[in-house]
């Protein structure tokens, strides 16, 4: 600034004022996003309205656009209010904080806001993610549970962070799969020490199962508080605590059913409820009730029911992409393809395999995990013995992932598989265990790498359904994949 400008600031500055200083976003990760056309114009500015004026063009010049009142971040009362309680008793002790409500009501804003107002105050809070398709630190598809130490500035490819414990569900929904989801859960979940507050994030399906799912939640996470988003059209009950004892879950019971053992129906039973050497190493204590914050939200949302499948794979695809861009070299410098880098090879021999979301014919099982989105992980079981493999799961594991991968080719002559990964070698060593499930790499990835010309690895539209495991059946899965095909497809 000249010195005319710093006197006149000095001299014009208020006692309460703020200084915001604001810089060109020049980093590797950004670099490597904007390459990609489903990222991209995610860093540019709209188009320029019919009628600027010295404002507008002193504003773009740094990169803001003044906007409406009314289409800010504001805060209701009702939400003023809850963060003021919920920060006072953070204060004091470490409570179990989670967030409910429909989609697209604010539950991840409101999350963001109440972090970054406890880190004013507090050296740490811990975040239980148990939104599966929208998640806030990890790609999708993870239930994580995360220590967060900074604040949180931007959307969430911009805030990548290392969980200190996840696990891979593999799927952007727990449709059908109910069971296994709140093993997860509760797998994640033991990690938690209470020696910071914890967040919980849920997800926004909140009509008929998975209201019940979010019943078995609040029994099994015993929060302290339950903060309850809703707009001006309420689509679910008050979850107060005892709507919550009085109410079945999918598997757990209403305080008076379980008085009356004999109405119970035994196919559950407490099964999804921690044993007794869980209980012991469990942080939180049995249900005993919670305070029900209501929320009335006020946040604006561009998505709606036409378009919020559309918006959801973007904000996917950006998690993705974000991940992979740690692959670049932290300095920001000329983009480096992805087929330029090289893989670490991983013998047949050295990690056990499993397709989670579907049924694969073992002779198919290669072709499922080629040019597919991978999971690393860590099983208990010792791969020692096998001579060759490829070694197949009969279940899906659950177990500590350690990161993300692309499996970009697999050397049937020498039995590996080249996968790319940001995870470091001395991690890497850890991992006895990929799972494959329907979380799909982004399609920009596959058409747009800088370099070979012709025909593109991967992409075809000749690809047989025929196969086993390769039908439309599937599911959720948007896009399939083959040694030597990747086509995408619409749910019928």
């Amino acid at each position: 600034m000249r010195l005319d400008d710093r006197n006149w600031a000095i001299q014009n500055f208020p006692p309460l004022g703020s200084v915001v200083l604001l810089e060109q976003l020049r980093t590797s990760a950004v670099d490597f996003m904007s390459f990609y056309a489903c990222a991209s114009y995610v860093f540019l500015q709209e188009n320029t309205p019919m009628r600027t004026n010295a404002e507008y063009l002193l504003l773009k010049k740094i990169g803001l656009r003044r906007q409406r009142k009314k289409r800010g971040i504001c805060l209701s009362e009702s939400g003023l209010c809850a963060l003021e309680e919920l920060v006072s008793v953070c204060c004091d002790g470490c409570p179990v904080i989670l967030l409910c409500g429909p989609c697209d009501i604010g539950k991840s804003t409101f999350s963001r806001i109440l972090i970054n107002r406890l880190l004013n105050s507090l050296p740490a809070v811990d975040y239980l993610e148990c939104d599966l398709g929208q998640t806030e630190f990890t790609p999708p598809g993870c239930v994580a549970l995360l220590n967060i130490t900074e604040p949180l500035l931007g959307p969430p490819f911009t805030h990548p962070r290392r969980p200190q414990k996840m696990a891979y569900y593999g799927k952007m929904s727990c449709h059908n799969d109910y069971e296994n989801y709140i093993e997860i859960v509760k797998y994640v979940f033991r990690d938690y020490r209470r020696e910071s507050p914890l967040i919980i994030n849920t997800m926004g399906w909140v009509k008929e199962d998975g209201l019940l799912l979010l019943v078995d939640l609040i029994r099994l996470l015993c929060p302290n508080y339950v903060v309850q988003l809703s707009g001006r059209n309420k689509t679910m009950s008050a979850l107060t605590s005892e709507y919550v004892e009085l109410t079945d879950g999918l598997y757990t019971k209403s305080k008076i059913k379980r008085r009356h053992r004999g109405f119970e129906i035994q196919e559950f039973g407490d099964s999804l409820e921690f044993t007794d050497e869980e209980k012991d190493s469990c942080p939180v204590p049995a249900f005993t009730g919670h305070k029900l914050i209501d929320v009335h939200s006020e946040f604006l949302c561009d998505k709606n029911e036409k378009n919020r499948a559309k918006y959801n794979k973007i904000f996917r695809d950006l998690a993705v992409l974000g991940y992979l861009s740690q692959l670049m070299p932290p300095v920001p410098g000329p983009l480096t393809p992805l087929h330029s880098l090289t893989p670490y090879q991983v013998p047949f021999n050295a990690v056990a395999l499993r397709i989670t979301h579907a049924d694969v014919a073992p002779s198919h099982i290669l072709y499922a995990v080629n040019a597919s989105w991978v999971g690393l992980c860590k099983i208990v079981d010792d791969m020692k013995g096998y001579t060759r493999g490829p070694i197949l799961l009969a279940q899906n594991p659950i177990c500590d992932c350690l990161g993300f991968g692309i499996c970009r080719g697999i050397d049937m002559d020498q039995r590996l598989y080249h996968i790319l990964t940001p995870l470091p070698p001395e991690e890497l060593k850890a991992v006895n265990c990929l799972l494959v499930g329907a979380i799909p790499i982004p399609h920009c990835i596959f058409k747009k790498q800088p370099g070979p010309e012709g025909t593109i690895p991967y992409v075809t539209t000749d690809y047989n359904f025929k196969l086993p495991g390769a039908s439309e059946k599937i599911g959720d899965r948007e896009y399939e994949h083959a040694s030597l095909g990747f086509k995408s497809y619409k749910r019928k």
